[in-house]
Parts: structure tokens; C-alpha cells; sequence
């Protein structure tokens, strides 16, 4: 996906507590805080998981521990209701709107709203015939690597450009929640671009704006964070999820990043070109006749820059002068005659 500028993403996901209202609310705030997007999910329950008892189906190790499957993303789903209006106060506010699909049928659900980017969640990324599915479609698509491993991800991508498509960002994620500082890896984000050539960004989980003002600083071109119009008001995903004024103050420190990095170039800038003023040049230390020997006193290396540069001394040195020069004076060429 080919930016201007770093794609910031506000992630909706269930930080509307099944109140449309504040999703909406909720898009006002992403839009106020400096986001370029805003992503939804489109899924039901029973397009995740089964809705079954067994051990397999309860969640462990993370902070939704004991929690069914099936629960939680029937508490998670934003109600498949709410998408066109959803779309469509986003796009009356200047914001792309778009979705990470689950299933063929949230594919085509979300075909029929104009959404014009298909995110690929990270545990999705082994569901390849989705992936197929959904990158037969032609538009951007954005993967998160997750868990996956260099194999799975180079499956992933092989798909899409099988598909005909090559528009593909891949993002370095922890599925982690919340993530820990030491396991998220943004050394990553250029690696993936080497190994994968495709363009790369960030889906984050870890507390606060570090890591997206260093994936910024790394080359990512998509940063993605969850969003909350404040962490009291609960939901599965409140705990590491960012309030419009750190969203705000990231996406502050990310544009400054922007213009430190700027593009790779060696032109200089004006500002860099008025700086050349205080650059050693060569002037004449005191007065010189006409046809008067330059000799290495007559010379010397100083600030300004208005002058030859110093490299030419040795080539002046020995000289006589063409015409009568004044000290101070800038020395330029045709300003000596060979002997």
C-alpha cells in the first residue's frame, strides 16, 4: 500500500461495548486525534469458533484466562448492522474506513460497502484459501506476521501475488495482549522488507506510543493501534488500547519522525545550502599586486565559504596574480595566470 505518509490506523475493534452510539463517537475521536483510518472487524462468533464446552475452547494464559471462545467474540463482534453506517460517518469525516474480514462471508458482506483495504488478521495468516479469497479482489491488503513463521508468512504472501496481487504490506505484531516491551521485536520491520519486499509497518499491543514512534523510525508504513475513548469505560480490549490524546500525541512524535527522516538523498536542502556560508573557503590575507608571486602567507583557509575551495591552495601557490588583489577578497579562479 503506497503512502504519502505513515497510515495511521485506529483499531475500533470491541472498544464499542455493543453500544453503536459510542462506536460512533468512538470514529469522531480517531478522526480529532490525528488517524488516518479507522478498522472495524467483521465476524461472528460462530465463523471463529465452535460454541462448545471443552477444555480447548477456554482461553488461557492471557487476560481474558478462562473465558470461552465463543464468549468473547460474542461480547468482541461489531454487529455486521452497524457496518454501512458505520462506513458511512467515516467517510462524511475524511476517514478511510475498512475491516478485517473472518470468513468468505464477511469478505463479500464487506464487497458490497465499497470497503476499499482487506486487513488479514495475524491468526488468520494461515488461512490461506481466505487470504486467496480475498487477494483475487485486487485491492490492498495488509497481513499481520503474528506468530507465523518465515515459512508461513512467505506462503501468505506467495498466495496474493498467485492471486495477481502484489499490493501487500506486512506488519510486525506480537499477538500478545498486552504485549510486552521485550517481545516485540521492531528490529524486525526492515528485516521483513528485505526478506519479503513488500512494504511493512506495525500492528501494536504493547502500553503507550514507544514503539510506534520507533517502528516509524524503522521504515513502517502502517501503524496500528487499538483505540478507546477512555480505558474506564472496560472491554476485552480497554487494557491496551490508547485514549484520544495519546493517539493524538503519537501521531504528533510519528509526523515529527516523518520529517526527521525525510527521503535519502545527498541534495541539500536550502537551509543546508545557506549553511555552506560558514564553510572554509580561500581568501587573500593581504594585499597582492598585479603579477606578484602567490606566496602560501598570501593565502589562507578561512571561514566564510565565499571563496574557491581549499582543495585548489597548492594549484594557486607559485602563481602570479592576474590583477591587483585586495585582502579579504574571495579568491576566485582567474584570479592567478600560470608563470
Amino acid at each position: 500500500m503506497k503512502t504519502d505518509k505513515i497510515f495511521l490506523v485506529a483499531e475500533l475493534s470491541a472498544n464499542h461495548n455493543q453500544d453503536k452510539n459510542l462506536a460512533l463517537k468512538t470514529i469522531k475521536a480517531a478522526k480529532d486525534s490525528g488517524a488516518d483510518a479507522i478498522k472495524l472487524q467483521t465476524y461472528t462468533p460462530d465463523c471463529m469458533t465452535l460454541d462448545c464446552e471443552g477444555d480447548d475452547f477456554r482461553i488461557k494464559g492471557t487476560l481474558w484466562e478462562g473465558k470461552r471462545l465463543y464468549d468473547l467474540y460474542q461480547e468482541a463482534m461489531t454487529p455486521w448492522e452497524w457496518h454501512k453506517e458505520l462506513f458511512d460517518y467515516a467517510h462524511q469525516l475524511g476517514l478511510v474506513c475498512f475491516s478485517s474480514p473472518f470468513s468468505k462471508e464477511g469478505v463479500d458482506f464487506l464487497e458490497k460497502l465499497g470497503n476499499p483495504i482487506y486487513k488479514v488478521a495475524s491468526f488468520e495468516i494461515v488461512d490461506l484459501e481466505l487470504i486467496a479469497y480475498i487477494a483475487r479482489l485486487g485491492k490492498p491488503m495488509i497481513l499481520s506476521k503474528g506468530i507465523a513463521t518465515k515459512e508461513e508468512i512467505d506462503e501468505a504472501i506467495k498466495i496474493c501475488k498467485e492471486a495477481g496481487n502484489s499490493d501487500v504490506t506486512l506488519l510486525q505484531c506480537t499477538s500478545s495482549y498486552p504485549a510486552p516491551l521485550q517481545s516485540a521485536n521492531l528490529s524486525l520491520i526492515p528485516q521483513l522488507k528485505a526478506d519479503f519486499g513488500v512494504e511493512v509497518g506495525l500492528s501494536d499491543h504493547t502500553l503507550g506510543i514507544t514503539a510506534p514512534i520507533v517502528a516509524a523510525s524503522l521504515g513502517a508504513r502502517v501503524i496500528e493501534k487499538h483505540f478507546i475513548l477512555e480505558r474506564a469505560q472496560g472491554g476485552v480490549d480497554s487494557a491496551f488500547s490508547l485514549e484520544p490524546n495519546e493517539f493524538a500525541q503519537m501521531a504528533k512524535v510519528v509526523r515529527e519522525v516523518e520529517e526527521l527522516l525525510g527521503i535519502p538523498t545527498y541534495e541539500l536542502s536550502e537551509k543546508s545550502k545557506e549553511g555552506r556560508a560558514f564553510m572554509r573557503s580561500l581568501y587573500v590575507a593581504k594585499d597582492i599586486k598585479k603579477g606578484e608571486i602567490i606566496g602560501l602567507g598570501s593565502i589562507c583557509s578561512i571561514r566564510p565559504g565565499f571563496g574557491i575551495a581549499p582543495k585548489y591552495l597548492k594549484e594557486v601557490l607559485g602563481k602570479r596574480a592576474s590583477k591587483d588583489l585586495c585582502r579579504g577578497k574571495a579568491l576566485e579562479f582567474g584570479d592567478w595566470e600560470k608563470i
